[in-house]
């Protein structure tokens, strides 16, 4: 259980602080992404100023968006305008989405990493793929146990205590 849940790399701050710094010493190569709460905020439409810039700075490494959001048309939008290809409807932790954007960046699965802010989704994919997980706090939180108090999110964080994932 241990195996599934642990990401490789928790990063206490939101995506941005995930520099080519941190790419290069983990042997990193090529991101895939989830949207909601990883890059934009559930509500939000576009990606903000800070999203861009970091996408931006980012560039020099092939990236992918996979989300589990059924809104085609909003994911699409922050999708255009990031410039990244996409798929949603993904059902995270299903295989099936990520394994179609790690065949597309054609690139080994221990230099690609999936970069999301859930366990449950976003590590556990990474982890059944052999990717390099990656989990990050969502835009505007500043600690895991402060984020978002929902059923689920204290779920994730009680099921990582009991296996020994400290968040």
């Amino acid at each position: 259980m241990r195996r599934l849940l642990a990401p490789n790399l928790v990063l206490p701050h939101s995506v941005t602080a995930l520099t080519a710094g941190v790419m290069i010493r983990h042997h990193l190569r090529a991101l895939i992404l989830d949207v909601d709460n990883t890059l934009v905020a559930d509500h939000e439409t576009l990606a903000s100023p800070a999203i861009v810039a970091w996408v931006e700075s980012m560039r020099g490494y092939p990236m992918w968006l996979v989300s589990n959001n059924f809104n085609e048309q909003r994911i699409g939008a922050i999708a255009q305008q990031l410039n990244i290809p996409y798929h949603c409807r993904a059902a995270k932790p299903s295989r099936r989405r990520v394994r179609q954007a790690v065949e597309a960046l054609n690139l080994p699965l221990e230099s690609i990493a999936m970069v999301g802010d859930r366990l449950l989704t976003d590590t556990v994919v990474g982890n059944r793929l052999g990717l390099f997980t990656i989990l990050v706090l969502p835009p505007g939180a500043t600690t895991f146990q402060g984020w978002r108090s929902a059923t689920l999110r204290t779920c994730e964080r009680w099921l990582a205590r009991q296996v020994g994932v400290s968040l």
